[in-house]
């Protein structure tokens, strides 16, 4: 059986109505995959586009982070969006940094903005999911 395509949605809270119009722009690219997102910007994402799925973890500051984290160690995640705002100071910085390390060591895809979230989108269909999945490179 093969493994569900899936992409991890997260976004800091100014940020978050940037992701929510992104995904609704491209709603039919992403309803392809298994999407997963922290709490809150799940949330908005849903109310955005009802027909998405999207299997909402826990918001960021509460672990959200982390368990998205979790996920692309066990190879489950093949893409991150993360639509971060580097000019706000943020309390959980540190799963926020932890996040992104694994997606290096596990060589996920991750798009920290619009222009590389679209460009991750035009190229996703085109990657082979099992290529180094789940992999460490280190």
């Amino acid at each position: 059986m093969k493994p569900e395509r899936r992409i991890a949605l997260i976004a800091h809270d100014q940020k978050k109505d940037d992701l929510v119009a992104f995904v609704r722009e491209h709603e039919a690219s992403f309803a392809r995959y298994d999407l997963v997102a922290t709490g809150t910007t799940g949330s908005r994402i849903v109310e955005a586009c009802p027909n998405l799925p999207v299997t909402r973890l826990k918001s960021g500051p509460l672990g959200g982070d982390q368990q998205i984290g979790a996920m692309i160690a066990e190879g489950r995640i093949e893409a991150v969006v993360f639509f971060v705002d580097p000019l706000t100071s943020m309390p959980h910085d540190v799963d926020v940094k932890a996040l992104m390390r694994l997606a290096i060591v596990y060589d996920v895809a991750i798009a920290l903005n619009r222009k590389t979230a679209g460009m991750l989108l035009a190229v996703l269909p085109n990657m082979d999911p099992d290529a180094d999945q789940g992999e460490a490179h280190g």
